[in-house]
């Protein structure tokens, strides 16, 4: 049985709808199968009793001027302003005491990569899932000139940039989403280097065809800058032309989001909030589609697997197909403009026989980005 330290930046057991927050729980419950694994993290509150069973030790959560401070340091050391928010000096202290006892340490996002000690000599592991630094690079270039947080994100893109590229020269495996990511790295790094899916559960019920359906969703944490960017484009931009043909569509948006944005975006027509949920199937039925429309080519999205595995067409952008692996046999609704985007939703609002085929092709492509598929490549990393 192998000793595995992970460390995760948030609450892999808090039920967030954050891919990161999933993927870390999956792996978890996978490696300690087989393993004894330790969690550690600056956020583990609210264990719930099923999660006892793990070996796992919460440090309470940096106060708000001391965050402020560490985001300043890391600025100072130009590194991603990030860090500074993860920033644990708890976990510095325990990884520096007791990272000999371990065979492995994971590293669950960069934000946990500043904990790696530097005179470790067991195998480190991260798991990046994305080039962040494309990320924020899309995103700010993307953003209105005098946007004030523009400045922040084109700062933020340079500084992970330098800092991936760290982390490409620091640990002994990095595990990453996407195939067109990877070949972008260079060669002198690809044997460190992992694909490994985001993965999805199998979901039985299937999407329904029917001329009353009225529901488009989004799911997502509106928290994230480009899905708040997603909602709020499609909610004052979209929503008005697709309700000229019919009056009562309406668009769910489902996921984490702040007060304010919830205030201004419920006043847009025909707009609901959903929050965070327990169970997503309830709140599917009736869907005319799901929705994937950011405007950036980064990672995998994990709302378009969900939309997948319920067998719900997707109408996603361009730039959200560019970065998905398997999408050339997938062949789902994709446009690269707004006019294609509003034509894609009618059609499925009306034409059964694509609707269907397009639910087809959802479920049977889901099957390779099933967890139980993606898990078994996971777990070789740490033969």
């Amino acid at each position: 049985m192998k000793k595995i330290l992970f460390i995760c930046p948030r609450n892999p057991f808090s039920g967030r709808y954050s891919g990161d927050v999933i993927r870390a729980k999956k792996f978890i419950y996978s490696l300690s199968k087989s393993n004894y694994v330790k969690i550690i993290s600056p956020d583990l509150r609210d264990i719930k009793k099923n999660e006892s069973k793990f070996s796992y030790e919460g440090f309470s959560d940096t106060n708000l001027f001391l965050k402020s401070f560490y985001i300043l340091f890391s600025f100072i050391k130009l590194q991603p302003l990030q860090l500074g928010y993860f920033y644990s000096p708890p976990i510095v202290e325990y990884v520096k005491k007791n990272h000999k006892k371990y065979d492995f340490i994971f590293y669950q996002s960069f934000r946990s990569a500043q904990y790696i000690p530097k005179d470790s000599t067991k195998k480190n592991i991260l798991d990046m899932g994305d080039l962040y630094s494309k990320n924020y690079e899309q995103t700010y270039k993307k953003l209105f000139f005098f946007n004030p947080i523009k400045i922040i994100y084109f700062i933020e893109s340079l500084l992970l940039k330098k800092y991936e590229k760290y982390c490409f020269n620091s640990f002994d495996k990095i595990l990453l989403f996407s195939k067109k990511e990877i070949n972008t790295i260079e060669k002198k790094y690809k044997k460190k280097l992992v694909q490994i899916n985001f993965g999805i559960d199998q979901v039985k019920k299937k999407y329904k065809f029917h001329k009353n359906n009225y529901k488009i969703v989004f799911i997502g944490n509106i928290k994230y800058a480009p899905n708040r960017k997603a909602c709020f484009e499609f909610a004052q931009n979209i929503m008005p032309k697709i309700l000229k043909f019919y009056s009562n569509i309406e668009f769910h948006i489902i996921g984490e989001i702040s007060k304010i944005d919830k205030f201004i975006l419920v006043k847009k027509p025909n707009v609901r909030i959903l929050d965070k949920v327990d169970n997503l199937e309830p709140h599917l039925d009736k869907t005319i589609c799901g929705l994937a429309n950011l405007n950036i080519s980064t990672g995998i999205q994990t709302k378009l697997l969900t939309y997948m595995s319920y067998g719900i067409p997707s109408v996603c952008s361009k730039q959200v197909s560019e970065n998905f692996d398997a999408i050339k046999n997938t062949k789902i609704n994709f446009y690269k403009n707004d006019s294609e985007m509003i034509r894609l939703i009618i059609k499925l609002k009306e034409n059964k026989n694509y609707a269907l085929n397009s639910s087809k092709r959802a479920l049977k492509n889901i099957g390779k980005f099933r967890w139980d598929k993606v898990l078994l490549t996971f777990n070789k990393v740490f033969k």
